[in-house]
């Protein structure tokens, strides 16, 4: 890789760790293509990614950047996972883990928040972001709909009383 590749490396990274909203740093020694195949299937599912990078490149990637207290995790065969939902990358990250113990998560960033490998598991048993927003709309729909039915309420009172004298008028 000559100095070129290696700035456009450092570059993106930057970019990377700049406006990810969560990353996951995690050691991948062992794992097999198709394991590395399936864990970036499964976080491009959902809507972030892994990337594998050097160390070195990394870290300087790190600089300037609110990430940059999770430089030191940068040691040995490392892997980022990132995503823009705060829940997705350590979620999927955590449970391939689970099940794929040649991957060890060694720590993650939020924002200038450094989550330690606990942190992440932690992070990982949240609802996302879509649930948690379903959740709220469910929440709010539920008092608008008894308000309603509240208000509603006395106006069909009102009609059955009318339908009874009028049904009773006609029996007269």
């Amino acid at each position: 890789m000559d100095r070129a590749e290696k700035r456009e490396v450092v570059a993106t990274l930057h970019d990377v760790f700049d406006k990810a909203g969560v990353i996951v740093v995690a050691h991948y020694s062992g794992l097999t293509v198709a394991q590395m195949s399936e864990l970036r299937r499964q976080m491009k599912g959902a809507g972030g990614q892994v990337k594998v990078a050097k160390n070195r490149l990394a870290k300087l990637a790190l600089e300037g950047t609110q990430a940059a207290g999770i430089a030191d995790l940068f040691r040995g065969p490392t892997c980022i996972a990132y995503s823009h939902d705060p829940v997705a990358a350590p979620r999927i990250a955590h449970n391939f883990a689970k099940d794929n113990e040649n991957l060890v998560i060694l720590g993650a960033a939020m924002g200038s928040k450094v989550l330690d490998p606990e942190g992440v598991k932690t992070l990982a048993s949240l609802p996302s972001l879509d649930e948690l927003r379903g959740k709220i709309v469910g929440l709010l729909q539920a008092p608008a709909g008894k308000v309603a039915q509240v208000l509603g309420a006395p106006g069909g009172q009102l009609a059955r009383v009318l339908a009874a004298y009028s049904e009773k008028g006609e029996a007269a």
